[in-house]
């Protein structure tokens, strides 16, 4: 019996938070399709500080996926994000 390809942890579906939904809209996607969205919002509402490119000035929507409104480092805030998704449980149909 020849082994399942296991598909990449970035590509797998992930269900995403109420609070990330106003952001990336609904799910489920890949974290890949997550971080995208994200960025796009982020620059959209030139959120990324001007002086020091690695830090996030959360706006309203941003915050409540924080859980602060303070600046934040872009590393800190994938942690974050990763708390607001949810591995989608697959069902093999044979």
């Amino acid at each position: 019996m020849a082994k399942e390809k296991k598909q990449s942890a970035l590509m797998r579906p992930v269900e995403v938070s109420a609070a990330l939904v106003e952001i990336v809209g609904a799910g489920p996607m890949p974290r890949t399709e997550v971080t995208k969205k994200l960025w796009e919002y982020i620059k959209k509402h030139k959120l990324q500080d001007p002086n020091a490119k690695r830090f996030i000035n959360p706006d309203a929507k941003l915050a409540k996926v924080l859980g602060t409104n303070q600046k934040i480092d872009m590393f800190q805030m994938t942690k974050k994000v990763s708390g607001h998704l949810k591995e989608v449980e697959l069902t093999h149909s044979r």
